[in-house]
């Protein structure tokens, strides 16, 4: 049995790598393959070492030769771009193993995920390769893992590329490292590209490192997924004399059978998948583009009796190793996720992978989709794309590196300060989530504008240009992608033909096995009660809203608040109808939200809705009063719905809180956010409850409307405060 890159599950014992060896000058001076002797050897050789690793059947394809020799015998600096399944990681680990027995210093590899450093790890013990990590979940083990590094007795490093931009990894631990290095590895390459679908700004980083390298020292870069315009960036990247060896295979995926279902609503897409789980082989992946989809799927189809389980970025890293070995074990029927589950899964006999919602980039679905098939015969991959798959691109374009009067303003405030700043202190200052903050810093880090030290940021002083063309360029790009995913969906010729070229595959060719070429196409309907049962899981109304709890960082000395939310003035847990980024509410939800949506009163089937949220909900005293926060774009909608819900309930309406002020414009922080409110809103007069008040508004963004509002009432009198929205962003 062999993994994904030809190595095997079970190996040999591992022989010890020698702990000392001679000086790489000496290495380069006396080593005779530089003078192009002894070819033969050493492809013998290679092929000894591959046979231990993968069998003795095993054999070197023509470009895993080529891209080890050029490392062993030339150190050159190579670029590997083949298909997933390929053996890229043969390469460097029979070039280890080569190097290493001829003196070279360990391998470290960068690795984008800490579940692919697990399979790496796991993957080289099994080859006989003695290969440790660092990386932010095991910093317990540092100490002795650089002791055993300095000891000659690790063969391969990993190392996550955020440790690249740690000031005390970057500056005590990275020099030693580059110093000691044999070989340099850079895996999931696309990502050091901003115009890849994962580009990481942590990635840019290497630039550094390897221009840092002694000479001598090589270094592969290997991916599945970079078309032409990625291919030529990373090579660039990598640096050295300019000229690193590039080698591009064939991209195709003979087990791949490829197919589009087209279903006009989300219960249906949903229904689909529980009527038509059972018929894909083995088990397998259901990708999602939100969070919320991947719980809602999930939940629905454990209700119609599948092991499934919902997997994304938020799920606690215990859960998430618990799914991962629940699906290699055949546990679960399928792992409805988000991308987080991505480059580091690999499960070679994973029969299927089914995206509700298609990704935003033909590059991007290829790469998800290649987690199929390593191992077996067939896999189906199956495409159910939404109406709302474009709104959900939309929201990830705003995402993108800030425009240039945030990023000068974030210049201006680290120039000023003349020290260093942490982000929660820069934060209220910047008109950034922390996400994008954090994201934009690095990216300057990398740039030379902000170095990242101890405790925050601080301005290097240096000149600075916003590169903005690069930028327009990179969006156009990604608008282009889009499109073509959407080309993707309408094609009639080979689907696999069409994402290959995508890629700049030159060898792209149909390949006879998709829907469009068999003519045999999944069937496009279901049934009146599958899509009924759907419908009621989706539109099953309510989400929980956890009320604010902490004031944002530096807002003390103009508004007069830190800290904790006092108990006497912090709302009730609240409830929502639904969430923007929900397939069933959400859709909904999003065509009456949307910028410029005509303002109606509040549909019935909506409000009926809601009132399931209020019947459901497990309040410890029942609301005694209602007050709306007032709206200057929505004032009929939420007019209609505070005015419905006192009347349903027999409750008084004890009036609205009035917007002053100028429209207050959008805001991405907290701090910032909390600032535009803090003075906007004006009390109903005359508030008096004996008991709690519901406080309905059309959405809560990022909370600190409601916080505010809350702070009111509960000043006024009111005991407890009952948030009751139609929507949360996420």
């Amino acid at each position: 049995m062999v993994d994904e890159e030809g190595l095997p599950r079970e190996g040999p014992p591992r022989e010890d790598p020698p702990r000392e060896g001679p000086p790489r000058e000496d290495l380069q001076r006396e080593d005779p393959l530089r003078d192009g002797q002894g070819d033969d050897a050493l492809l013998d050789e290679a092929q000894r070492c591959l046979r231990a690793l993968a069998g003795e059947h095993a054999r070197l394809r023509d470009d895993q030769w080529t891209a080890i020799r050029a490392l062993v015998v030339e150190r050159r600096r190579a670029l590997v771009v083949q298909r997933t399944g390929w053996g890229k990681s043969a390469v460097y680990f029979v070039a280890t193993r080569l190097l290493r027995e001829r003196g070279a210093g360990p391998t470290v590899i960068v690795s984008p995920l800490l579940a692919l450093m697990r399979n790496q790890v796991e993957a080289a013990d099994r080859a006989g390769i003695h290969a440790r990590t660092i990386n932010s979940a095991n910093t317990e083990d540092w100490e002795r893992v650089f002791a055993e590094v300095e000891a000659g007795e690790v063969d391969v490093l990993l190392v996550s590329p955020e440790r690249l931009n740690n000031p005390d990894f970057r500056d005590l631990v990275l020099p030693k490292l580059a110093a000691g290095a044999g070989l340099v590895v850079v895996d999931e390459a696309h990502c050091i590209s901003d115009w890849g679908h994962d580009f990481r700004p942590d990635y840019r980083r290497l630039r550094t490192l390897l221009a840092d390298l002694p000479p001598g020292v090589p270094v592969l870069a290997t991916t599945a997924t970079a078309n032409a315009r990625v291919t030529k960036d990373v090579a660039e990247q990598l640096g050295g004399d300019g000229q690193a060896l590039v080698l591009r295979g064939p991209l195709e995926r003979e087990s791949l059978r490829l197919a589009v279902v087209r279903l006009p609503a989300a219960e249906m897409r949903v229904a689909w998948l529980g009527e038509h789980l059972d018929d894909l082989p083995g088990s397998g992946i259901i990708y999602t583009l939100t969070v919320a989809a991947a719980h809602e799927i999930a939940g629905y189809l454990r209700e119609r009796g599948y092991e499934v389980a919902a997997y994304s970025g938020q799920t606690d890293p215990a859960e998430r190793l618990q799914a991962e070995q629940d699906l290699q074990d055949n546990k679960l029927k399928a792992l409805v996720a988000t991308s987080a589950l991505g480059m580091g899964f690999d499960k070679p006999d994973l029969g299927f992978i089914v995206h509700v919602g298609a990704p935003q980039s033909p590059v991007a679905y290829y790469q998800q989709i290649g987690r199929a098939g390593r191992g077996v015969e067939r896999a189906e991959v199956i495409l159910l794309p939404g109406l709302e798959d474009r709104d959900i691109w939309a929201y990830f374009a705003g995402l993108a590196f800030p425009p240039e009067p945030v990023v000068r303003a974030t210049l201006d405030v680290l120039e000023a300060a003349g020290r260093t700043v942490s982000t929660g202190a820069l934060e209220p200052r910047v008109d950034l989530s922390r996400s994008r903050l954090e994201m934009m810093l690095k990216v300057l880090d990398v740039d030379g504008a902000v170095r990242r030290v101890k405790g925050g940021w601080t301005a290097t002083g240096h000149d600075w240009a916003y590169d903005r063309e690069r930028y327009e360029r990179v969006a156009a790009e990604r608008t282009r992608e889009q499109r073509a995913m959407l080309d993707y969906l309408d094609t009639a010729g080979c689907r696999e033909e069409f994402l290959r070229r995508q890629l700049d595959d030159p060898e792209a060719k149909p390949c006879g096995r998709c829907d469009n070429c068999t003519g045999n196409y999944w069937p496009a309907g279901v049934s009146e009660t599958g899509a009924a049962q759907a419908r009621d899981r989706l539109r099953r109304p309510g989400v929980d809203v956890a009320p604010r709890r902490m004031w944002p960082t530096a807002v003390k000395d103009d508004l007069g608040v830190s800290g904790r939310i006092g108990p006497d003035i912090v709302a009730e847990p609240g409830r929502a109808l639904g969430r923007l980024t929900d397939i069933g509410w959400g859709n909904r939800l999003r065509e009456v939200l949307a910028e410029g949506a005509p303002d109606t009163e509040i549909s019935d089937e909506m409000f009926a809705a809601v009132v399931k949220v209020l019947s459901a909900w497990d309040w410890a005293e029942r609301p005694t009063g209602v007050v709306t926060i007032g709206s200057r774009t929505r004032p009929r909608l939420i007019g209609s719905l505070g005015r419905r819900i006192a009347e349903i309930g027999r409750l008084p309406h004890l009036g609205e809180f009035v917007p002053l002020g100028e429209p207050i414009p959008r805001r991405h922080n907290s701090a910032q956010r909390l600032r535009s409110v803090w003075h906007s809103l004006a009390p109903p007069d005359g508030i008096a409850a004996s008991g709690p008040v519901l406080l309905v508004d059309d959405r809560i963004e990022t909370g600190w409307t409601m916080t505010v509002a809350t702070r009111m009432l509960r000043e006024a009198g009111v005991p407890a405060v009952l948030p009751l929205v139609l929507a949360v962003i996420n």
